[in-house]
């Protein structure tokens, strides 16, 4: 089992989508890292060469991932939330930011519904 940036890659599947186990890599870009690594993508992750794996490692180093890409997302809301942008507001709510209803549709970000006495005439 190949590590890179502290997660463990899995053996049994292809490098391509092995690579999108790490935070911060999609298809797409684990398909430019293998690209630039000279790596086949339909290889399986368990089948890499050290040399191999020390490419890879090279390339996710050149780009933000893991603990630096989440730590950056946090400040970024912190800002948010600091500056009082409307963004901001909806984060400090616990409420819906990116313009979705809230009238009917929101229990992921509301939470468990809550009875409203008198509600039912």
């Amino acid at each position: 089992m190949a590590r890179i940036k502290g997660v463990d890659i899995p053996n049994n599947k292809r490098c391509e989508i092995a690579l999108t186990y790490i935070y911060g890599i999609g298809r797409s870009l684990s398909n430019q890292i293998l690209k630039a690594a000279n790596v086949d993508p339909n290889k399986k992750a368990k089948d890499l060469t050290n040399d191999e794996q020390s490419l890879i490692r090279k390339e996710v180093d050149k780009y933000l991932t893991e603990g630096d890409l989440r730590r950056e997302v946090n400040m970024n809301i912190k800002t948010k939330m600091e500056i009082n942008s409307y963004e901001g507001t909806r984060h400090k709510k616990g409420l819906p930011v990116r313009g979705q209803r809230t009238s009917r549709n929101a229990r992921t970000r509301k939470g468990k519904g809550k009875t409203v006495a008198n509600k039912k005439k």
